[in-house]
Parts: C-alpha cells; sequence; structure tokens
C-alpha cells in the first residue's frame, strides 16, 4: 500500500475511534473467547462521567477478557446517566453475546447524580474510570487515590495549573500505594507508535518536531431557558476553559503528549498565537477556535504545534520528529534517513485498537494482581504542556513551565452547586470574556 493510503486509512481509523461511535463500534469483536480468563473474583467498576467518552471506556473495559462487572455509575445529570446505561444495554444485546449484558448490573440503589455524585459510587469500586469534563479530573483521582483504588481516567488530567499540581502529588501517593493508573492517551497503547518509538534511535538525536490536530471542532449546546448558568456551562462544558481547557488541552494533548514521549522530556518555555474566527456566538463561551505555538525544550529543540477548529479548513492530525539522521513520520508510521528513503515502515494489518488495549492492559494486570502502570505523572505534564501553550498564546508572551507550573493559577469555583456562580460570567449582551493577546496577563 503507498503512503497516502496509509494515511487516508490511519485517518478513517482515528475518526471512528475518537468518537462515541469508534468507541462503541467494537461489538462485533465480541466473542466468547474474549472473557472471563483469571480470578473468578469479579473487577468491580465504577464509571463517573456518562458522556460519549465515558460510554465508551465503560464498553471497553466490559470487552477485556478479565470478569468485568460494572456495578455504579455517577454523573451530574440523570439523563446522561440514563443514556449511557441504555447504550451500553443495547450495545451489549447488539454483539450477540449475553456474557456482556449480563456484567453490567447498576440497580437503581447504585446510580448517583449531582456534584457529590462520584463520592457514593467510588467506594463501591475496585477500579474507577474518570470521565467527566477534565476540570474534575483532580478531585475525582485524589478521592479514588485515598479510597485505595485502581483508576482509568481520560485525557487530560487537569485544566489549570493548579489541578496538575494536584495530579502530581496524588500521582506520587498512587505509586506508594501500588495503585494501577492508565491515562487516556491512547497513542502509548498503539502498536505503530509503540514500534515508532523502540526504533526512534535509527533518526538519532531529535531536533525539531512538528504536532496538528486541524480540524471541522466538535459539538455546540446551546442555552435552555430554565438552566440556571451553572448548569448551563456544565452542559456546554467544551467552550469553559475551567470545564475543558481550550481544545489545545482537550484534544491536542494527544499529540503534544506523542512529542514528549519521544523527546523524553517536556518543554522548559513557550509562545505563540492564536484567536477565534469563527467561534464568535454566544454559545461559543471562551476559547479560541485556532492556536499556534511554538514549544523550546531543555536541548533548544523546538516544537512547532497546531491546532484548529474551523470547518472547511484542512483536516490534519499528525506528528512529525525530525533527527540528526532521518525523520519520524507517526501518522505513516514510517522512518526515512536524512535523503528520504524509509528504512522502517510499520505494517497496518497488525495495528490495533488502542482504546480497547490501554483497558486490556490494565484489567489484566489487575486481575493478576500486578503493578504496572503509573501514567498519571506523565498525563499531568502533558496536560501542562498543552496549558503552558494556551497561557502563551492567551497572552501572546513567553511563559516559562516553572513559573506556570507554580503560579498556583486556580480556575474553578470556589462552590460545586448548580445555584453557585460558575467562575465565568457573560455580560448583559450574553458574550463571554475572551483572552486578549497583548492584554491578558499570567503574573
Amino acid at each position: 500500500m503507498n503512503n497516502d493510503a496509509y494515511l487516508n486509512s490511519r485517518r478513517k481509523f482515528v475518526k471512528q475511534t475518537a468518537t462515541l461511535a469508534g468507541a462503541m463500534m467494537a461489538a462485533p469483536l465480541l466473542s466468547n473467547a474474549n472473557f472471563f480468563s483469571g480470578s473468578d473474583d469479579a473487577i468491580k467498576i465504577v464509571l463517573i462521567g456518562c458522556g460519549g467518552r465515558g460510554t465508551g471506556a465503560a464498553m471497553q473495559a466490559l470487552m477485556s477478557k478479565q470478569n468485568v462487572q460494572l456495578v455504579a455509575m455517577a454523573d451530574a445529570f440523570r439523563d446522561n446517566l440514563d443514556r449511557c446505561l441504555n447504550n451500553l444495554i443495547k450495545t451489549a444485546e447488539s454483539s450477540g453475546n449475553k456474557a456482556i449484558k449480563d456484567r453490567i448490573t447498576v440497580p437503581e440503589e447504585r446510580k448517583f447524580t449531582g456534584f457529590d455524585a462520584y463520592l457514593k459510587a467510588i467506594p463501591l469500586a475496585d477500579v474507577v474510570i474518570l470521565a467527566t469534563p477534565p476540570g474534575f479530573r483532580p478531585i475525582h483521582f485524589d478521592e479514588a487515590i485515598k479510597q485505595n483504588k485502581h483508576v482509568f481516567m481520560e485525557k487530560p488530567v487537569a485544566t489549570d495549573p493548579a489541578g496538575v499540581q494536584k495530579v502530581l502529588a496524588t500521582a506520587a501517593i498512587a505509586k506508594q500505594k501500588k495503585l494501577n493508573v492508565v491515562v487516556g492517551l491512547q497513542r502509548r497503547y498503539q502498536n505503530s507508535y509503540r514500534e515508532l518509538f523502540k526504533r526512534k534511535d535509527e533518526i538519532g538525536d531529535i531536533v525539531s518536531m512538528q504536532a496538528w490536530w486541524n480540524n471541522d471542532g466538535v459539538w455546540v449546546r446551546p442555552r435552555k431557558p430554565e438552566q440556571t448558568e451553572m448548569e448551563y456551562q456544565m452542559r456546554n462544558w467544551y467552550y469553559f476553559v475551567w470545564l475543558c481547557g481550550d481544545h489545545i488541552t482537550e484534544q491536542h494533548i494527544h499529540n503534544l503528549d506523542v512529542i514528549n514521549w519521544f523527546k523524553e522530556g517536556y518543554p522548559v518555555k513557550a509562545q505563540g498565537m492564536g484567536g477565534r474566527q469563527v467561534r464568535k456566538g454566544k454559545d461559543n463561551g471562551e476559547i479560541f477556535d485556532h492556536h499556534y505555538v511554538e514549544f523550546e525544550y531543555a536541548d533548544g529543540s523546538l516544537l512547532n504545534s497546531q491546532c484548529r477548529h474551523i470547518p472547511g479548513t484542512m483536516s490534519r492530525v499528525d506528528e512529525l520528529l525530525v533527527g540528526a539522521k532521518g525523520r519520524i513520520r507517526c501518522g505513516a508510521g514510517r522512518i526515512t534517513d536524512a535523503k528520504g528513503n524509509t528504512i522502517y515502515q510499520f505494517d497496518r494489518k497488525t495495528e490495533n485498537n488502542p482504546y480497547q488495549t490501554e483497558h486490556d492492559e490494565l484489567f489484566a494486570a489487575i486481575a493478576k494482581g500486578e503493578y504496572k502502570f503509573a501514567d498519571a505523572e506523565n498525563g499531568a505534564k502533558s496536560s501542562m504542556t498543552s496549558i503552558l501553550g494556551r497561557m502563551a498564546t492567551y497572552s501572546g508572551q513567553v511563559i516559562e513551565w516553572d513559573k506556570a507550573l507554580n503560579s498556583g493559577l486556580d480556575l474553578h469555583p470556589k462552590v460545586y452547586d448548580f445555584a453557585a456562580t460558575p467562575p465565568v460570567l457573560p455580560n448583559a449582551d450574553g458574550f463571554y470574556p475572551v483572552a486578549i493577546p497583548g492584554v491578558t496577563k499570567y503574573s
């Protein structure tokens, strides 16, 4: 297969698996051989956050080869929880494998809603799946580790430096307790990326990098008259920085994490630019629709990073690493020498579904009583990388890693309640304040 065909195939794979449909599409893979190896004791999971990604993560946990049982669910909203549970049951039924449906045991008394729902669900678990809007990840992760639970949590793991610091502190405790933690940065569990990482020394020292997440954008959930301001922001969470982190954090973190992984380090500073060209409506909250960031690493190498949510523009989700002796083209699964000759090509026939693999490997370790996964620190530092980039584009200034991480910047409300005041409010015309480079400051 030529390179263009390979890229087209991979783009289809990424697009499918990055959506709920992609998360649920694995139903045809369900076979009786997939289940109930290892211990006869059920591994009890609870799901915290019942949106699309939570639904997909729960199904992937249920699809693992271990004896996994979903015993409780929690979400801020009951309609989200009900929709998630119905989708899980329908997917299980459509698979033709009764074992899946039998592993979903969530009676009414184990359905929890509200801001404190996680506190009621976590005690029932062996493993907690954290898939709420990412602004809540630090407090939910902290509670899960306090209660000695293994964790699968979606990326990003924080939306501000204070949250990153909290996750780093909790990650250290998780290591001490030998609690497995997997973060949903699934490229680290993808065969093609793992093979490229094994061979990265073939290109010599990595001296330059590029990363892209450019596409049309995501959903918008318009305000309803009966909603409080807090409920509206919770429903339309993608457009509020305290909940989402902006798309550079919520989405582009995947590509930034790949660069950090291959560089085996994190940037020391960043500068960049960004703004809003099409996200100008009242329901577009406060986030940008494009970011361009130059990240500098400790060895002086530069990562040029771009992410864009503008319909009708070129789509590209990929990473490129340039070394002294060649290049790694991650999307193509290809390594070339300095003259462009291919020296390694990944066989796409051996590609896996990394969304499934991260659960397979996590639950296999837990079933065997093994401590193997400590992803939280990497997840926190790659989250911080994206936050560093956002601070650079919002301010138009050079932002240093250490100063940003230790800034104490905390975007979150003091009180979590649907009647409480969120940290950002609209003006009299219904529009939210938006960062202005050159005006927005980070002391």
